[in-house]
């Protein structure tokens, strides 16, 4: 399935429901995007609402990719250093595609799409992105051009007694 993505597209309260909808249905897919399963909208919508609020002060871009019928079927968010020894690279967060989506090419394109965004911004050489060990996805990113570059043993606590690795990756954009 071919996806559209929008960078910095119209908020709405539409674009927020559909947001938080994927996010939903993401983190109760099993995906690691700052929820355990099971998630409940209403656990979601308070975060989307941060993200959001991030973008429209200008802390943060939002890239939404839409199937054929006009649907949010994959996001990320791009957020901006404001360190000033740091605003050569973004953060990429909230990484996510419709769970009905993976395995079919959807993930790479937005990767693609996230490289593509970040390149549009002045200044910017690369993204950093963090990711849950135990799941594979430091793989992912890696056939996706990223390159580990730096791992906290058991940072993430997923339950009692399931500790994860936070993985921190890296993409040059040069």
């Amino acid at each position: 399935m071919t996806l559209t993505f929008t960078f910095d597209p119209v908020v709405g309260p539409a674009l927020a429901e559909e947001f938080a909808v994927l996010w939903t249905d993401v983190s109760n897919a099993g995906g690691a995007v700052g929820f355990v399963a099971p998630v409940v909208i209403e656990d979601v919508r308070p975060e989307v609402a941060k993200h959001l609020a991030a973008a429209a002060e200008g802390r943060s871009r939002l890239l939404v990719g839409r199937d054929a019928a006009g649907r949010v079927r994959a996001t990320a968010v791009l957020a901006l250093n404001g360190h000033r020894l740091q605003r050569h690279w973004v953060w990429a967060y909230t990484v996510m595609v419709d769970p009905a989506l993976q395995g079919r090419g959807a993930g790479r394109a937005l990767m693609e799409a996230v490289a593509d965004a970040a390149r549009s911004i002045e200044g910017i050489e690369a993204i950093r992105l963090g990711c849950r060990g135990g799941l594979g996805l430091e793989h992912f990113y890696a056939a996706c051009g990223y390159k580990e570059v730096g791992r906290v043993p058991d940072a993430i606590r997923v339950a009692p007694g399931d500790d994860r690795d936070d993985i921190t990756m890296l993409l040059p954009l040069g």
